[in-house]
C-alpha cells in the first residue's frame, strides 16, 4: 500500500505520513486549549507539528514548544528542523549563556526547557505576549512547584492557545484536575491502543512478570531492617500514631507535617522509620551495594536518631555488617543473575530501566564484566550526572548498534526516540501508572516488542506491582472523567475555572 503523506503549508513535503487520528487531534487543539492524550509512540509530536503548521499559516508565529530535559527539548529541535519548511527555529536551554538565549527567544518557533523560560520570563528577556501558542509537553508534570505551573500562571493574561500532551494522565483525579485548571484546558483530545484509527499502527507488547528469591544472606539482612522498622512502629503507636499493620512508606510521609506541629516526641521515631523504610526498598528491590551506598550517604547526614540508627541500633548495625559480609563475597541480587540469563538468550537491542543511580552503575559494571556492549542514561544532576551532549551521544550509540545495552534511569522514560527496542526490562517496578506506561511505550514501535519486570518474591516489588496495576486501571478511564468535568461547564474556552 502506497504511503499517503501530510500535504500542509510549512509541513515538508513527503516527510509526514499521513494518520487520521492525527489529523484529528491537531484539529481539536487548534480550536481551543486541549490536552492531548495519546500512547508513546504513536506520535505526539507529529500532532504538536501540525497544530504548529496551523499557526504559522495563519500568519500567527510564536511559538514555544516546552520540554522537561535538554534531551528531549534538542530531539524536538531536530524534529521540527527537518519537518517544517522555516528558517527561524530556536533553542533555548540553561546551558546557554544570556547573550546567546535573547537571540534564540527572537526565533519564530522555540524549542526551550521549563525552568530557564519561567527565568527569562521573570527576567523579562522574553516576554509572554511573544506567545501564541504554547506546547507543554508531557504535561503531567504540571504539578505543584514544577516550573510547567510557573509558566501558565506568566502567560495566563496573554492570549494564547495551549496544547498539553501526554502518554496518560495522572490516576488521581486530583492532580488531573489540578493539571487541567493550572493549563485552563477546555478539552481532552484522547485515543488509546483500542481506538479504531489507532490499531492499524499499534504493534503488540507482550508482558512478562519474572520473580525471583532473594538469597539467603539478603534475606537474612531483610529481616533485621524489618525488626528495626517494627521497634520503630510500636513506639508510633505508643506515641498515638493510628498506624495500619501494612506498613506503608507514603502513609508514613503523610504524617510529617502533623508530627512536627502537633506530636514532637515522634519526630525521631517517625523520620527514623522513613529511612529505614527506604533502605529497605534499596536493598529488597536493587541489591547490596545500592543498599550499602544509601547507608553511607544518610549516616553523614545531620537529622534525628540518625546517629542512633547507624550507630547503636543492634538490629540495624548487624544488617550493615551482613550486607558488606555479603558484598565481599560478591553477593548482589537475584535480579543481576535473572539479567545476565536474559541478555545471554537474546540478539536484540535491549533497554533496561532503573529508578536509581547506584543501581545503574552496578548493572553496568555486571555488564562490562560479562563483555557485553553497554551505555547509561542518566539526568545531569550532581558530579556523577550526565550533561546533554553525553546523553544525546549514549542515545546514538545505542541507536547506531555500538551499544547493545542502555542502563536507563527516569531520565529515559520521557518522550525520547529511542527506536527499534524490541525489549524492555524493568529492573524494578514502579508504582505509578505514569512512569510504568511510559517505559512499556519505549518498545513495540516497529514490531512486536517484549517487556520483562524482575520482581522479588516478598519485597516491595510486589506490592508495587498491584498498587501499579490498579493506578493503571484508574488511569484508563481518566480521560473520560475529566472530559465530563469539561462538559459540566458553561463557558467552552476558560478550562476548568467555572465548574471549580
Amino acid at each position: 500500500m502506497d504511503l499517503e503523506y501530510i500535504e500542509q503549508k510549512f509541513v515538508q513535503k513527503n516527510a509526514i505520513e499521513r494518520r487520521e487520528y492525527q489529523v484529528n487531534l491537531a484539529n481539536q487543539a487548534i480550536n481551543e486549549n486541549c490536552i492531548v492524550v495519546l500512547p508513546t509512540g504513536l506520535g505526539k509530536t507529529t500532532v504538536a507539528l501540525l497544530v504548529i503548521a496551523k499557526f504559522l499559516s495563519k500568519g500567527t508565529d510564536g511559538v514555544l514548544f516546552l520540554a522537561p530535559t535538554r534531551v528531549l527539548v534538542n530531539q524536538h529541535y531536530e524534529f521540527l528542523k527537518n519537518n517544517l519548511v522555516l528558517d527561524d527555529i530556536g533553542i533555548v536551554t540553561g546551558e546557554d549563556p544570556i547573550a546567546k538565549r535573547k537571540q534564540s527567544w527572537m526565533n519564530s518557533v522555540i524549542c526551550a526547557t521549563p525552568e530557564i523560560t519561567k527565568n527569562d520570563l521573570d527576567r523579562q528577556i522574553v516576554s509572554p505576549s511573544q506567545f501564541n501558542l504554547v506546547i507543554f509537553d508531557e504535561a503531567h508534570r504540571t504539578i505543584g512547584n514544577y516550573a510547567y505551573s510557573g509558566i501558565a500562571e506568566r502567560i495566563q493574561n496573554s492570549d494564547v492557545r495551549i496544547l498539553g500532551m501526554t502518554a496518560t494522565l495522572p490516576s488521581e483525579k486530583e492532580k488531573a484536575t489540578e493539571i487541567l485548571r493550572t493549563l485552563k484546558i477546555s478539552s481532552v483530545a484522547e485515543r488509546d491502543e483500542e481506538s479504531p484509527d489507532v490499531k492499524p499502527y499499534i504493534q503488540h507488547t507482550n508482558t512478562e512478570w519474572i520473580k525471583v528469591d532473594l538469597p539467603t544472606e539478603m534475606k537474612a539482612i531483610q529481616k533485621l531492617v524489618k525488626l528495626a522498622l517494627d521497634e520503630r512502629y510500636q513506639t508510633l503507636r505508643k506515641n498515638g500514631l493510628n498506624l495500619v499493620d501494612q506498613k506503608s512508606l507514603s502513609a508514613l510521609l503523610r504524617y510529617r507535617q502533623f508530627v512536627i506541629t502537633r506530636n514532637r516526641r515522634s519526630a525521631k521515631p517517625l523520620f527514623t522509620a522513613i529511612r529505614i523504610h527506604y533502605a529497605l526498598n534499596m536493598l529488597e528491590a536493587h541489591g547490596i551495594t545500592t543498599f550499602l551506598k544509601f547507608c553511607d550517604r544518610t549516616s553523614k547526614k545531620k537529622g534525628a536518631g540518625i546517629k542512633e540508627l547507624f550507630e547503636v541500633d543492634p538490629n540495624f548495625t548487624r544488617a550493615i555488617q551482613l550486607a558488606k559480609s555479603a558484598q565481599s563475597k560478591g553477593i548482589e541480587h537475584s535480579k543481576i543473575t535473572k539479567l545476565k540469563e536474559i541478555l545471554q538468550s537474546v540478539d536484540s537491542k535491549v533497554l533496561v530501566f532503573t529508578s536509581y543511580r547506584d543501581s545503574v552503575d552496578v548493572i553496568y559494571k555486571k555488564f562490562v564484566e560479562m563483555g557485553i556492549p553497554a551505555g547509561i542514561l542518566i539526568g545531569k544532576a550532581g558530579q556523577t550526572g550526565l550533561k546533554q551532549k553525553k546523553q544525546v551521544e549514549a542515545i546514538q550509540k545505542f541507536r547506531d548498534g555500538e551499544y547493545k545495552v542502555l542502563v536507563a534511569t527516569r531520565v529515559g522514560e520521557e518522550g525520547l526516540d529511542i527506536s527499534e527496542v524490541n525489549l524492555v526490562i524493568f529492573y524494578d517496578n514502579v508504582p505509578s501508572s505514569i512512569r510504568y506506561i511510559q517505559r512499556r511505550g519505549r518498545t513495540g514501535r516497529k514490531e512486536t516488542g517484549k517487556l520483562i519486570v524482575l520482581i522479588a518474591r516478598d519485597t516491595i516489588d510486589e506490592t508495587y506491582y498491584w498498587i501499579g496495576k490498579r493506578k493503571i486501571n484508574t488511569a484508563k478511564t481518566m480521560g473520560e472523567k475529566m472530559t465530563q468535568v469539561l462538559q459540566k461547564k458553561v463557558e467552552p474556552k476558560t478550562g476548568l475555572d467555572a465548574y471549580l
